[in-house]
């Protein structure tokens, strides 16, 4: 009686230890790590270079791009299409499927570039009469000057990057090719799965819930502990993107 409190009884470290030492969570957590740390710079370099010729009133066809951006960001694509066209480059069951779609998002590309129009024009003109050019002045001048949109927006990125779901369920078939996100719906959903290597949870210090609980816990800690380097950059970035014209 009375053996459920709100602090355990017995502490126990038991599902960790029985969850850490599966091969197949580690390969989808390390496949997962790859493509959200190669996806975020990839994304941040496409709207980098992206965003500033579109800052730049002197750049004609901006308001046009800009206008399909705003289309893009408001009508998403038909899923039927969608799938049709992804797989009709070779995306299909390949693990470039988990970077390439997100590489690029209409709302990100907005607020870099009004941030970057906040950029003394009279700065740029000088740097360009000593012989700066267009890819020098954004690559050794404007991105070092904006650590606060490039953490927001790596941070927006990243976290789409890590949850990401929907597109590996549709694109993958390959079981040695599930994100983290997939496989722990494997764990949630099968029991099998989940208590492979185990005879039997009977007598055991975990059973199939702790195990659950776990690898919900072990997918959030690494987006918890990048949080709060970014937080300082987070709401500056995110402000700035948001009230400048």
């Amino acid at each position: 009686m009375n053996l459920v409190t709100i602090w355990p009884k017995e502490f126990t470290l038991a599902s960790w230890d029985f969850m850490m030492y599966r091969p197949d969570l580690w390969k989808s957590f390390f496949l997962t790590l790859g493509t959200t740390v190669i996806g975020t710079i990839l994304a941040l370099l496409v709207t980098a270079l992206l965003a500033y010729p579109l800052s730049k009133s002197e750049f004609r066809w901006g308001p046009v791009i800009m206008i399909g951006v705003v289309i893009a960001m408001i009508f998403k694509a038909p899923l039927v299409p969608y799938f049709l066209t992804v797989k009709g480059i070779g995306l299909y069951n390949n693990p470039l499927v988990l970077i390439i779609p997100h590489i690029l998002n209409p709302f990100n590309l907005i607020i870099m570039r009004t941030f970057f129009k906040q950029f003394s024009k009279e700065l740029e003109e000088a740097a360009f009469i000593e012989g700066c050019g267009y890819f020098r002045m954004l690559f050794q001048f404007v991105l070092p000057l904006s650590k606060a949109v490039l953490a927001t927006l790596a941070l927006f990125y990243g976290v789409v990057l890590w949850n990401q779901f929907q597109h590996p369920l549709m694109f993958l078939q390959d079981t040695n090719l599930f994100p983290l996100q997939i496989k722990i719906r494997q764990f949630i959903t099968d029991d099998n799965i989940l208590v492979t290597g185990a005879v039997s949870t009977a007598g055991l210090a975990y059973n199939e819930r702790t195990l659950r609980a776990t690898t919900v816990i072990f997918a959030m800690i690494p987006v918890v502990a990048v949080y709060p380097f970014l937080q300082k950059y987070f709401v500056k970035g995110a402000m700035l993107g948001s009230v400048k014209g």
